[in-house]
């Protein structure tokens, strides 16, 4: 018993070692301008590093401008982009954590308010720009748009966006990278039978829907140095009766695993807007376990996980290798501390030299 992995174990994947089994997971905060990073993502991302994490995962940043969710999202299409973010992987990593960075395009729900502004489409007159996906199908609710239904070579043009943004990441000093494939974004948009109406190679069958993903994590893995770990975002299931679904996650992870991917982030939802998700305590947490035990690939739990003993109890009975917090994070940038105190682990996570006397 005593020698299972634990919270406060490190963990090695590839060359990059965290010094904990708690990562900050990917938290858009709607800030940037024109994609650049700001002093608000330096002391956001930099106070989780101080705080303890093993990992802390920068928010969907977008691979190209019409990628973004909204506006103030972050990016990596152009070069002014780099600085900002390399200021902060040093900071994060003289704190001891490992910075990574999530790469996304938002497909059909791109081109949003900011939540605070409302969150529905921009008009294309009033900030807004016009939308892609696999089918012309607007997502609904808020979101009215119909997008553009991409043509083969809007498909290569993304992917090849995709590539140049994993370079540039490299360049920033990132050590993880991970490619957003869930919660109703343009991967994803793919990877499921309720967006995704395609009669090409890129839809229909499972082995035509998962195509662009498939492809986009090869020709990323390709550049992306095999010492740095590659991650893949999942949305598990659609929650609804005939979309995307646990069994199809497994399958895909064992083919990304293929792929060359070392983990899966499971997470769920977020491709209709009136899915009936069951939402609780680690309601997730058994996606990341059957993805983990059926694909043999590393897993990443997330998604409504607060609790020491909790975040404990999915790495010591083998559920995942790393939780992710998000909420949790944003309530305490300095939850690892404290759950090292609660599991009798104080000596496992030593605080800033300037908070040795707290």
């Amino acid at each position: 018993m005593n020698d299972r992995p634990h919270l406060f174990q490190p963990l090695t994947i590839k060359s990059i070692t965290l010094r904990n089994r708690i990562g900050v997971s990917p938290m858009c905060q709607y800030s940037s301008e024109d994609g650049v990073a700001t002093d608000w993502h330096l002391v956001h991302l930099g106070s989780r590093a101080v705080g303890g994490a093993g990992l802390v995962i920068a928010e969907a940043t977008a691979v190209s401008a019409k990628g973004r969710i909204t506006p103030g999202d972050a990016g990596i299409w152009a070069d002014k982009h780099l600085e900002p973010i390399a200021r902060i992987n040093r900071f994060l990593k003289q704190q001891g954590a490992v910075p990574g960075i999530q790469l996304a395009h938002a497909g059909r729900k791109a081109s949003c308010a900011r939540p605070w502004e409302g969150g529905g489409h921009l008009p294309d007159d009033k900030g807004g720009w016009p939308t892609i996906a696999p089918s012309a199908l607007a997502f609904g609710g808020d979101l009215t748009k119909v997008p553009h239904a991409m043509a083969a070579s809007d498909i290569a043009l993304v992917q090849i966006e995709f590539v140049e943004a994993a370079r540039r990441a490299l360049a920033t000093g990132c050590e993880w990278l991970e490619l957003h494939s869930a919660h109703g974004y343009l991967s994803h948009e793919f990877l499921s039978p309720l967006s995704n109406h395609r009669t090409d190679e890129y839809g229909g069958s499972f082995e035509n829907r998962i195509r662009f993903l498939i492809e986009t994590t090869r020709e990323v893995r390709g550049i992306w140095p095999d010492r740095l770990p590659l991650t893949v975002r999942i949305s598990c299931t659609d929650w609804v009766e005939g979309g995307w679904d646990i069994e199809q996650s497994i399958e895909l992870s064992k083919r990304l695993k293929a792929e060359g991917v070392d983990l899966v982030d499971c997470s769920s939802g977020g491709n209709v807007a009136d899915a009936k998700i069951p939402v609780g305590a680690g309601y997730q947490t058994p996606f990341a376990e059957r993805i983990r035990r059926e694909a043999g690939i590393a897993t990443a739990a997330v998604g409504m996980i607060t609790e020491a003993a909790q975040a404990d109890e999915i790495i010591r009975n083998g559920h995942a290798d790393i939780v992710l917090l998000a909420r949790e994070f944003l309530r305490e940038p300095y939850w690892p501390y404290e759950a090292a105190q609660a599991l009798h682990q104080k000596e496992a996570l030593k605080r800033p030299i300037q908070y040795g006397r707290a």
